[in-house]
């Protein structure tokens, strides 16, 4: 396992680092304690959650993914060589209008309540789970400064967040003396290579660390799902369906992005590895994040992951990917219509 360093700050990450969404919603506790440890056991050692993890559909259920984990570390005896991340931002409470958003009320009781789940005593980097203009940005850092400066909290990042915003938070910590953003979660993979064309440059100037998640477009990249057929009953696009969500999955089917998968599979049959994978070598192979979130579901889904950072790729597959997703752009656009109020905080 490769590291790299996150930014300007000094730690080394995995090159692959493990995201738990899943945790408590689509794999249930055992099999999520086994995830970790295979993770960790891999040298993985950057692990990402949300306080809204654990149920998208109910908020009853959100922070079961921050328990597990928390479970899972201290079985591991592993916490203290782990980078672990969470972030702050979605309702957590049914019957409180405050428990959600960016001000200090929230962040602070969020913050209080992911360390009791996580059993730690600190958490590594707490990320701004959207971006929303309903809080000034100087509110929500100065909650962040305070609970860097009391120990809670290492390094405050950001998630989902334009180049602009993060440069106007960077600007505010200065102007106020407050610690700044180190870090940005971004999506990024073969169908929306949007953050190339803004957030990589922007981080590259001002040392930010990019982190990326959802580097199989929500398994799109797998090739799990075929024009006109159904989708697999275990399969996330076939979960978004039964939650009566179908839109979330018929964004993707589209010719043009068949059609990139199309040259995925071609290439994977090369290097006789599955298509996932190579998406996956795809994205370790580009210059600019520190770090890809995998959300494994099984076990073997880690397993899979992890023999990506085997398969080389030449000019030439560069360039035959290029040509079906051109850099910049977006096939399917996670950002695409994405931050207009009052809908940012929708998960």
């Amino acid at each position: 396992m490769h590291h790299r360093t996150l930014g300007r700050t000094g730690l080394q990450v995995s090159c692959l680092g493990l995201g738990t969404a899943n945790f408590g919603e689509r794999t249930d506790r055992r099999e999520a304690v086994r995830i970790v440890h295979a993770a960790l056991d891999a040298g993985i050692n950057l692990v990402d959650t949300a306080d809204a993890y654990g149920s998208r559909f109910s908020v009853k259920g959100r922070g079961v993914s921050e328990e597990i984990l928390g479970d899972a570390l201290r079985q591991s005896g592993a916490r203290s060589s782990v980078v672990l991340a969470t972030k702050v931002g979605f309702r957590t409470d049914v019957d409180d209008p405050n428990a959600e958003g960016l001000h200090r009320r929230h962040i602070v009781a969020a913050c209080e309540a992911s360390l009791r789940r996580l059993r730690t005593d600190h958490i590594d980097l707490y990320q701004i789970h959207r971006p929303s203009s309903r809080v000034p940005i100087d509110e929500t850092l100065r909650a962040l400064d305070d609970l860097v400066r009391s120990g809670k909290v290492r390094y405050i990042g950001t998630s989902c967040y334009r180049a602009w915003q993060i440069v106007e938070s960077l600007w505010v910590a200065k102007e106020y003396g407050l610690h700044r953003v180190v870090a940005e979660q971004a999506p990024y993979n073969l169908l929306d290579r949007t953050i190339e064309t803004e957030v990589l440059p922007m981080a590259q100037t001002y040392g930010i660390a990019v982190v990326t998640w959802s580097p199989l477009a929500r398994g799109f990249l797998s090739g799990q799902y075929r024009p006109g057929t159904d989708d697999p009953a275990d399969s996330r696009f076939a979960w978004f369906e039964a939650h009566g969500e179908p839109e979330r999955a018929e964004r993707y089917r589209t010719p043009r992005a068949f059609h990139v998968l199309e040259v995925v599979e071609r290439l994977a049959a090369d290097k006789a590895c599955t298509a996932g994978q190579l998406a996956l070598a795809w994205c370790l192979a580009q210059p600019g994040p520190a770090s890809h979130l995998i959300g494994p579901r099984t076990v073997d889904h880690v397993h899979e992951c992890l023999a990506a950072t085997e398969i080389p790729l030449t000019a030439d597959d560069r360039a035959a990917l290029d040509g079906v997703s051109p850099p910049g752009e977006a096939v399917v656009g996670f950002y695409r219509g994405y931050g207009r109020e009052p809908s940012a905080f929708r998960w």
